[in-house]
């Protein structure tokens, strides 16, 4: 499979936000690229600019690209917020598992390649407000949410 991930209206974009749960605003997509089968699983994401995805935990080991714009980091611990990063376009990070952070589109927005390796199938855990989990998301999770899109998708063409 060949894409190109900054001008790709093929994909099957899942939209997220807004969410009254939250005290900030959530705003952002995202498209599943591929999983081998094997724990591999490659994911695209884009935020609107000055929008957050929901805060969370990662389950697994976590590598990231930004492809287009910039990305705040907010990183977490006990609650309290230990750092703040700007990803600028290009930037490359590894993340562990436990990372427990929130993300937000920088000015112009930010799009975002994740390449996540979860040989157990866990991804991440959304959090409230509080830290407490909301909602575990896995690999079969995230697959099943993207094949009923792409098939209405599909449906509606």
């Amino acid at each position: 499979m060949k894409l190109n991930l900054l001008d790709n209206d093929t994909l099957g974009w899942q939209v997220y936000g807004p969410d009254n749960r939250f005290s900030y605003p959530i705003g952002y997509s995202g498209a599943l690229l591929g999983y081998d089968g094997q724990g591999h699983i490659d994911l695209v994401y884009c935020w609107e600019p000055g929008k957050y995805c929901h805060f969370h935990r990662h389950l697994c080991e976590v590598r990231s690209t930004v492809l287009q714009g910039s990305l705040e980091v907010v990183t977490f611990k006990d609650s309290e917020a230990v750092s703040t990063v700007t990803r600028q376009t290009g930037s490359y990070s590894q993340m562990p598992k436990g990372d427990v952070h929130m993300e937000r589109g920088g000015p112009e927005g930010a799009t975002v390649l994740f390449n996540l390796y979860a040989p157990h199938g866990q991804l991440t855990e959304m959090l409230d407000e509080a830290g407490n989990t909301l909602k575990t998301l896995t690999i079969e999770s995230v697959s099943v949410s993207y094949t009923h899109l792409r098939a209405h998708e599909t449906e509606a063409d």
